[in-house]
């Protein structure tokens, strides 16, 4: 009687169990050190306050410091290449947000595949854009910077956050819907893209309500649209680019929460506790909807409805993307 397979067969086994336990055992004691939160932009963005406004609430749920680790540069690719390659044991999160699904159609290679090197935690929320001018840019209006567009061309400067940044594809698709295209000037993220367009070194920006309504409040830029087909409660008496004449222009960033692939199930749930507890918070509510920004619902904030989120984005935005001939 040949024993030598029944008995590797009866080795795997147990050493398998012997895994398993393992990593229940350390699942269980998850988390005993801080935990790195990567956002893929440089501080300041709004994908960076978004970050920072849920860590320190995570971290309270989870008994541990939440760390806000910045690593920009590539539209997001560069860190989520990091975190695709990071150790799967929950001390490394990422928070990412429509730029995961864009990324595949703008790069003709990528370091990671966003639908199989992940594990998805929940969504958090979707934020409109608004389009912006510099205080001293002659035009006031949307058909005024039409006009002045298409006389100046690439003698307007229009800043973004990089190359495959959601600021790049926004406002590649609204010189594409133009027909005219201006002079583009990358920065690494919208926060200091932003300090730029303020100081008035750059004439337009594509950017988020997150970083943007008190400067518009304040009147230290200009603003032309909003990117979603209805107008803000927070700006209503700015209009939709819709509703001036760029029909169907509908560009709203959704952010997402992901892990390495292969972290611990039971540590993917426990980072979702921290993270729904943290969105059900009345105060971050409260920051969160002062910049115009939606908490998605409960129903989303999960790793499902995350991934096939991703993958409908994934399908979305491809076409597009190469319609446009939006380079790289």
């Amino acid at each position: 009687m040949n024993i030598k397979k029944p008995l590797n067969a009866l080795f795997a086994a147990v050493i398998g169990a012997g895994l398993l336990l393992t990593g229940t055992a350390n699942a269980q004691k998850y988390p005993d050190k801080p935990i790195t939160l990567v956002v893929p932009f440089a501080a300041g963005g709004p994908t960076d306050t978004i970050a920072r406004l849920i860590a320190v609430p995570m971290g309270k749920s989870l008994g541990q410091t939440v760390v806000v680790e910045n690593v920009a540069g590539a539209g997001g690719t560069i860190a989520s290449a990091k975190v695709a390659k990071s150790k799967p044991d929950g001390y490394t999160i990422y928070i990412h947000h429509m730029g995961m699904a864009t990324a595949q159609a703008l790069y003709d290679k990528l370091p990671y595949d966003p639908m199989k090197d992940f594990e998805y935690i929940g969504q958090v929320a979707d934020v409109p854009m608004v389009l912006l001018g510099r205080k001293n840019l002659p035009p006031n209006n949307f058909k005024e910077l039409e006009a002045y567009i298409r006389t100046n061309k690439e003698k307007v400067t229009m800043a973004n956050a990089g190359p495959g940044a959601v600021s790049q594809l926004c406002g590649l698709i609204f010189q594409s819907r133009l027909g005219v295209r201006v002079t583009t000037v990358p920065y690494k993220g919208t926060g200091p893209a932003l300090t730029d367009l303020v100081g008035g070194q750059v004439d337009i920006l594509c950017d988020q309500t997150t970083q943007t309504i008190p400067f518009i409040k304040e009147g230290k830029v200009k603003v032309y649209g909003v990117t979603t087909p209805k107008r803000l409660s927070a700006l209503p008496n700015v209009p939709s680019l819709d509703e001036q004449g760029l029909k169907g222009f509908d560009v709203k960033v959704w952010h997402g929460v992901y892990a390495p692939l292969g972290t611990p199930k039971p540590v993917l749930e426990k980072i979702n506790a921290a993270l729904k507890k943290a969105l059900s918070d009345p105060e971050i509510k409260a920051r969160l909807d002062s910049s115009n920004i939606d908490i998605v619902p409960l129903a989303k904030q999960n790793g499902d409805s995350l991934k096939a989120h991703l993958d409908a984005e994934i399908n979305r935005w491809g076409p597009i993307i190469r319609k446009a001939n939006i380079p790289d």
